[in-house]
């Protein structure tokens, strides 16, 4: 086993981040940077029919107020596209400030530029539009006797209804016990500390660089470049440190755009930062949504059939819904399926991938229902997952890669203390309050890039080696854990690797979006290290100066970067030695890996776990506090426990505030998001974060990728809110379908 690969390291950019050293899109100093905020639509729907600069204008500091009078066309229609793809990555296709409609509120209307941002937001006060006003449409329910169904989602990836496999509506007639059952989710906003931040600068009239803060450094560069007109290589973005994105860095939205609009038009270097308002409206978000659930079951709890329905808020132009039937539908063996989408056209923002899309939403729905069918049965909760475990995928028929459920339920139970539960509600209490537990599945799809993904490995005279690759570090520890994956392919100690990433001038990476970074990653660091290994032993081997000459190279193997036979460990030398003698100053080697894509595996692909969570309701007042939370999880080769951990437990508590406390409300009558800052969109505190325990089980996978990496970033999230729901519901008899869940639904 590698010393280093899935070892609890420190973090390798730790010291910059809290001495500050580390650098942030925001906070360049560039000679004659300009700062520009935008204005947004004051109305939902409508058109602008009038536009006074002229106080804003005469204002101190200000260098130009640009509108759709004065911005030109954008050279292409944006065309939607997650960024899992790796292709482009626009946020919506809709592309602002081209004609006088407006879409939805906070929609850009106009930018100001100033010499400092404090300028430019009183000057961009001052900016009066005038609008003819339209009807609107703001929340579901506003349009749900308008609903359709598309014919495909999720930017164009997924159908909007998923293949029927046996007959459903029957299996339904003739079950001994049914459940119709509809659960309802608010909208939800991803909030990242650090606020979206682009700085443009052009070094010609046609290179560009920008300073961008994104989960993607190459989907900024191509959809920039698409929409400027300009070939990619004329486009340079670069991305080191980005303070969490959650998805809403992952595609990209107008701003960026706008802000390179604005520095072409000034000739100077020009910073855009959204304000923590304009992250509400201008970065996507987690549509409001209806999921409706049929289960019908033989009363020893074992499924025959299962339906599930969504219908959720889209924008003017996009068919956008986050894919929430998935996963549901290969989660357990029922043998007779159908589901779909509808969908509402609104006037807002187009959603977009939001922590664990669709998973955490739909999860919840089927996991919520599936402990109401435990009661409806009189099966234990944990007993009925059992009973209806997909031994295959209940989709296709096709074997898991790896699983690993039943050792997840198996050792979730151990340690939450599971076994001897009372299962009858209300039936344990201290003082006020009403005790509950509460289990749940996770499920998350084993995601990859459609396009190849490269790294590039390179080894100097001295023995040391930098390795490559265009990903940028928002949070996750990204850098540290490809370190691990370098040092563990070239044989190396891992304080003799510098990982590099952050800058499209670096080989080629996807977005890391739908846990797919690590995965998409350390695949082709993992190739460029072994092979540039291999290179080098088999240069030893040809070299007649080499104690190694004329050996196996099946033979050889590499520790602390010295080259020896396996069975004669004496026997070897250095790299540097090796490169010294032939007067080598470096060699390098470029990594690719081309992604397994479903359709060409005989295999399903998921990453699986357990969630467990116990909660206190006080009788008199309501409140919910979850006192205890388990997850253990089957996330295939974990790279670094350390990080893995950090991921998983915040995923469980990013479950927490979905179940109990976030939730962005709308303003029917003005369009607007009424609680756009987080003072009112209530997230957890570290006062309510309970004791929280993380196991992993790995479980070999040799088929996702090189190392068997599924990813945990959304994962953690997935079942966590149900797991809570359900924990309520035995605290108190009460079921809640809908999130977040609140006081005024206890009392």
């Amino acid at each position: 086993m590698s010393p280093v690969l899935g070892a609890a390291l420190d973090r390798v950019d730790g010291r910059a981040k809290v001495t500050g050293t580390a650098r942030y899109s925001g906070e360049l100093n560039l000679p004659g940077l300009a700062h520009a905020v935008l204005v947004g639509a004051e109305v939902p729907s409508g058109r602008i029919v009038g536009i006074d600069c002229r106080q804003a204008s005469l204002a101190d500091g200000v260098h130009a107020i640009l509108t759709h009078l004065d911005l030109p066309r954008v050279a292409a229609t944006p065309t939607l596209v997650p960024s899992l793809a790796g292709l482009v990555a626009h946020g919506q296709s809709f592309f602002p400030m081209q004609d006088d409609v407006v879409h939805y509120a906070g929609q850009p209307v106009a930018i100001v530029v100033a010499d400092t941002i404090e300028r430019a937001e009183y000057a961009g006060s001052l900016v009066q539009l005038t609008y003819a006003e339209l009807p609107s449409t703001t929340l579901l329910d506003q349009g749900r006797d308008r609903a359709y169904e598309p014919e495909r989602i999720f930017g164009g990836l997924l159908p909007g209804r998923n293949p029927t496999r046996g007959d459903p509506e029957a299996a339904l007639r003739d079950a001994e016990v049914r459940l119709d059952l509809t659960y309802r989710f608010a909208a939800n906003h991803h909030n990242p500390l650090e606020a979206s931040t682009t700085t443009a600068v052009w070094d010609d009239t046609d290179r560009l660089t920008l300073y961008d803060s994104t989960q993607g450094p190459a989907a900024t560069q191509l959809s920039v470049a698409e929409l400027l007109g300009l070939a990619p290589t004329r486009v340079r973005v670069v991305s080191h440190y980005v303070g969490g994105g959650f998805g809403s860095k992952a595609l990209i939205w107008p701003h960026v755009t706008l802000a390179a609009l604005a520095a072409r038009q000034l000739g100077r270097p020009v910073r855009l930062v959204l304000s923590r308002d304009q992250m509400f409206h201008s970065c996507g978000h987690r549509e409001e949504q209806e999921q409706r659930i049929r289960l019908g079951a033989g009363r020893d709890g074992r499924l025959v059939a299962l339906t599930h329905d969504k219908i959720s808020l889209t924008s003017p132009f996009d068919d956008w819904a986050e894919p929430s039937l998935e996963t549901v539908s290969a989660t357990y063996a029922a043998p007779n399926y159908a589901g779909g989408y509808r969908l509402v056209r609104g006037n807002t923002i187009t959603p977009t991938v939001t922590r664990a899309p669709g998973k955490a939403t739909g999860m919840f729905a089927l996991e919520s229902a599936m402990d109401e069918l435990a009661y409806a049965t009189g099966v234990d909760p944990l007993e009925l997952r059992l009973r209806n475990h997909a031994d295959t995928d209940p989709d296709t028929g096709r074997p898991w890669s790896s699983k690993g459920l039943r050792e997840c339920y198996q050792r979730g139970a151990e340690l939450f203390g599971w076994a001897g539960r009372d299962p009858t509600p209300g039936s344990r209490r201290e003082g006020h309050l009403l005790i509950g537990t509460g289990m749940a599945t996770s499920a998350y799809p084993v995601a990859a890039p459609i396009s190849p993904q490269r790294a590039r490995a390179r080894m100097y005279i001295d023995g040391s080696a930098v390795v490559e690759a265009g990903i940028s570090e928002f949070g996750t520890g990204a850098l540290t854990a490809m370190t691990q994956v370098a040092a563990d392919g070239l044989g190396l100690p891992f304080d003799r690797v510098r990982f590099v990433g952050g800058s499209t001038d670096l080989p080629n990476i996807a977005a890391a979006v739908g846990s797919a970074g690590s995965g998409a990653t350390s695949s082709p660091v993992h190739l460029a290290c072994t092979g540039l290994r291999d290179q080098l032993v088999g240069q030893a081997v040809a070299d007649r100066q080499s104690p190694l000459h004329g050996a196996d190279p099946a033979g050889v193997v590499v520790r602390d970067g010295r080259m020896c036979l396996r069975d004669q460990p004496e026997v070897g030398e250095t790299y540097a030695e090796l490169l010294t003698r032939n007067r080598l100053p470096d060699v390098e080697t470029v990594g690719t890996w081309q992604p397994v894509l479903p359709e060409t595996t005989d295999h399903a692909m998921q990453t699986f776990g357990a969630q467990f969570a116990e909660v206190a309701v006080d009788a008199d007042l309501g409140l919910v506090r979850v006192r205890r939370m388990v997850g253990v999880f089957a996330p295939g080769r974990v790279l670094n426990r350390r990080t893995v951990h950090g991921q998983l437990m915040g995923g469980m508590l990013w479950g927490l505030g979905q179940a109990l406390l976030e939730a962005t409300r709308m303003d029917p009558h003005t369009g607007r998001w009424a609680n756009a800052n987080l003072a009112d969109y209530l997230v957890p505190l570290n006062i309510d974060v309970p004791d929280v325990t993380v196991e992993v089980i790995e479980v070999p996978d040799p088929v996702v990728n090189p190392l068997g990496v599924k990813g945990v970033g959304e994962i953690g999230v997935v079942g966590a809110a149900a797991a809570i729901a359900n924990a309520v519901h035995h605290a108190t008899g009460r079921r809640i379908r809908h999130l977040p869940i609140t006081v005024e639904d206890l009392l």
